[in-house]
């Protein structure tokens, strides 16, 4: 018996009563004014199923499962089969008399078992016939273009077949709801409609191989064709719906699976046949790779799910930079850093990093900036550019590695992302340098110390004072990549010397500021630089006190003396000398007379190559005072007594070195300021060679600096010093070896050999020859000996 309650009772999905009001005495008129009225009549009409037969409600029940199943066959069968063009014209029923019978069927006659068998049977006969119809059919096209495309026209059918049976088993979800929501809800091992269908439509389309073949053959063809023509297919809107059907019956990561794989194979061959094709132009093959990652990147985000980008990408670099990252780094990097191309190198590097090829980024890198820094070192012919081209190299490197070579970082303090550069060629760029500067040892030290006299000479000028101290530090960031910091240390004090005393230096302030810099961050031994302002103040005192106490007519108010301390100044006797004129040698006498009676126990030793003068020249186009070294007054004053003089006769009158003379005449006769005339005209001098005064001399400039010829002083300068630098540092190098074996008693070779690399490595980095050479020579001079039962062990000789 079914009651009242039992066939007023709907499925759980449904929402047949909840539109109503809370209360059936509410209602409303057209003027939305709520009326109450007298409670709702409902009324049953039908037939009594009380007074059906057993016979008769198993005939019903027998009709309403043929109903349905036929109802099922017809909507799981395709338009073109049935021959209708709206599915609803061949059913038996209504959508409403399909839902009804179903209701009957589960609800009333409580046999679901009967129409989940039939619709299972229904679904594998509708789905058997769709996967032999997607296996075996011709496919049929309309336009010509598609005729050598079949098997991405055919992805086009089975999208549309995808479409079709989805859309039929939504529409059976809804008309079957009886037997989804009541039926199999009460029966936990069985699954619902869709999902039945769904495992159906899995097995037997996707696992049918041909189904399979042509639908990987279609996906194979319209990616190869997009790779190969760089160009979107006609067909690729196909592609997302193509997707979305595969992930709708789980076989995306089939898909995903097969797309990386023939990905794989595609870059594959074309990356080797591209490198083996240009073995000679890397860069091109980099720049075809960078478009093909841009390519493949693209074409992901335009089709592809977010979960799919980043597996494409990795397989696409892989199959691309395989075995290839040292060859194109070893060959690009150089050209991109000649050319200045930050943008490429910061892609280069990004792209690297991906495939964890960063460490063959900082190979080439430093490999390049140590071949350009050796060919700085090495050119000879333009030492006196060398610092200046190292800087400018120094400069782009830094940029480079601040610019394109970058890392992301998290902030602590905040979500936002920093960058960073890479340390890692930070300590390349650095150790090419060190390693450069080798390639020519004690040079680089040299040059750095004599720009940095150019500099500390020339002053800031129009730059502010920052701006000068950052192109000081710019030069000094260099000196800590020299090993030969002895070297650098005695130029540039024999520079700061002539500056101090020739009055060259622009600026006392910045000279005491950066021997304090030197001496604080750099080396202590700088401290040496204190001794000569000291005594520069001194000489001022006492060569003022000395005019106070002369007439004022006397000529030696003209006189200024600077008394050294030997130790302080990095200057040696004067083995020469030079006739002065008799007037300057009585002030000079005068003075060292004043000097002696107040310092008894001292002894002076002119040095007149360090000395300056200020002549008055009387020329044609009007006089000029010109500024002059002490030699090239010596020589002009003898024009005072002849217009014209021979090489032999200046030598004689003069008792000037001869080496030394020729350099004077040449800065006379020979350089862009021509006091003297030479006869025969020529930049060398000959001892037949006749000088005459200019009397038709002229400059834009009423006072006149004639230069020495700096050039050839400094190639002699550099010879001597550089040999008193090797003299000391056999002393250096004797002293701490015997500290050491005083210490220690007894070490091999090998240890004796890095203890004293130790011992002064701030002062220069030794050879091992050197060592060598100076152990032996220790053993010589009884200061060690070889220890009588190993060969290889040094015993101190006290």
């Amino acid at each position: 018996m079914i009651d009242v309650f039992s066939l007023l009772t709907l499925p759980t999905t449904s929402t047949a009563f909840t539109a109503l009001k809370s209360s059936v005495t509410e209602t409303f008129d057209g003027s939305n004014h709520m009326h109450l009225q007298s409670p709702i009549k409902l009324t049953i009409t039908g037939e009594d199923l009380t007074k059906i037969s057993e016979k008769d409600a198993q005939s019903k029940l027998l009709r309403n499962l043929t109903l349905l199943q036929r109802s099922i066959r017809i909507v799981l069968t395709l338009l073109e089969d049935s021959g209708s063009n709206d599915p609803r014209e061949a059913l038996p029923t209504s959508y409403e008399g399909i839902y009804a019978a179903c209701r009957f069927v589960v609800a009333v006659a409580n046999r679901g078992e009967d129409l989940y068998d039939r619709l299972r049977l229904e679904l594998e006969q509708s789905v058997s016939r769709l996967a032999s119809s997607l296996a075996t059919k011709e496919v049929i096209v309309q336009e010509m273009e598609d005729k050598d495309h079949l098997p991405v026209v055919w992805l086009s059918t089975f999208v549309a077949n995808c479409e079709w049976f989805e859309k039929k088993i939504s529409l059976l979800v809804s008309l079957l709801t009886y037997l989804d929501q009541v039926y199999v809800i009460g029966n936990p091992k069985l699954v619902n409609i869709r999902t039945l269908a769904y495992s159906l439509f899995s097995e037997r389309i996707f696992g049918n191989p041909q189904v399979q073949l042509r639908l990987r053959t279609g996906v194979s063809e319209w990616v190869n064709y997009e790779r190969k023509f760089r160009m979107a297919h006609s067909r690729r809107p196909e592609i997302p719906k193509l997707i979305v059907h595969l992930t709708v019956h789980n076989q995306y990561h089939a898909f995903e699976a097969f797309y990386i794989k023939i990905t794989r194979e595609f870059y594959t061959a074309e990356a080797t046949e591209l490198s083996q094709s240009m073995t000679s132009n890397a860069r091109r093959f980099f720049g075809h790779i960078i478009v093909r990652i841009e390519e493949e990147e693209q074409r992901s985000k335009d089709l592809l799910p977010v979960g799919s980008w980043n597996i494409v990408r990795q397989a696409v670099d892989e199959c691309i930079w395989g075995g290839r990252l040292e060859w194109l780094a070893n060959n690009i990097v150089g050209l991109y850093v000649e050319n200045k191309d930050l943008v490429s190198l910061g892609t280069m590097y990004r792209l690297f990093k991906r495939v964890d090829g960063v460490k063959f980024l900082i190979k080439a890198f430093r490999a390049d900036a140590l071949k350009r820094v050796q060919g700085i070192v090495k050119d000879e012919k333009d030492d006196d550019k060398m610092v200046e081209r190292l800087l400018e190299f120094k400069r782009l490197a830094d940029d480079i590695i601040t610019t394109a070579f970058l890392d992301e970082k998290a902030s602590l303090s905040s979500s936002a992302i920093t960058t960073q550069p890479n340390n890692e060629f930070i300590y390349a760029l650095g150790d090419a340098f060190t390693t450069g500067f080798k390639a020519r040892r004690n040079k680089p030290a040299e040059m750095i110390a004599k720009y940095l006299d150019r500099i500390m000479r020339k002053g800031q000028g129009a730059s502010t004072d920052m701006e000068f101290e950052a192109i000081l530090d710019s030069a000094l960031a260099l000196y800590r990549y020299t090993e030969d910091k002895d070297v650098f240390r005695t130029f540039y004090h024999r520079s700061l010397a002539k500056r101090l005393l020739l009055q060259r230096s622009a600026s006392d302030d910045f000279e005491v500021a950066m021997l304090k810099k030197l001496k604080e961050q750099y080396d202590p031994e700088f401290g040496m630089g204190e001794d000569m302002f000291k005594d520069l103040a001194l000489s001022r005192e006492s060569v003022k006190e000395y005019h106070s106490k002369l007439n004022v007519s006397n000529p030696g108010h003209k006189l200024s003396v600077m008394v050294l301390q030997r130790s302080a100044w990095p200057f040696t006797v004067q083995k020469t000398s030079v006739d002065l004129p008799l007037n300057m040698q009585d002030d000079l006498m005068a003075y060292a007379n004043y000097y002696k009676e107040r310092h008894s126990g001292h002894t002076l030793d002119w040095d007149h190559a360090l000395g300056t003068a200020t002549l008055v020249g009387r020329f044609k186009p009007g006089n000029k005072e010109l500024s002059v070294s002490l030699y090239q007054a010596v020589v002009l004053l003898l024009f005072n007594i002849e217009t014209e003089w021979r090489y032999i006769d200046i030598l004689e009158q003069t008792r000037i070195d001869p080496e030394e003379l020729s350099r004077v005449l040449q800065s006379l006769a020979c350089a862009k300021k021509k006091v003297l005339k030479k006869i025969p005209p020529g930049r060398d001098i000959d001892e037949n060679d006749v000088f005459k005064f200019n009397i038709d001399f002229d400059d834009p400039r009423a006072k006149v600096h004639i230069n020495s010829i700096q050039a050839k002083v400094s190639l002699e300068e550099s010879r001597r010093t550089n040999e008193s630098i090797e003299g000391d540092r056999k002393y250096y190098l004797d002293a701490a070896i015997v500290r050491i074996m005083k210490a220690r008693k007894e070490l091999t070779y090998e240890q004796l050999k890095t203890a004293t690399i130790d011992a002064v490595k701030n002062h220069f980095v030794p050879t091992i020859d050197a060592i060598k050479k100076r152990i032996d020579a220790l053993v010589e001079g009884d200061y060690l000996e070889r220890s009588p039962d190993d060969k290889t062990k040094f015993l101190y000789v006290a």
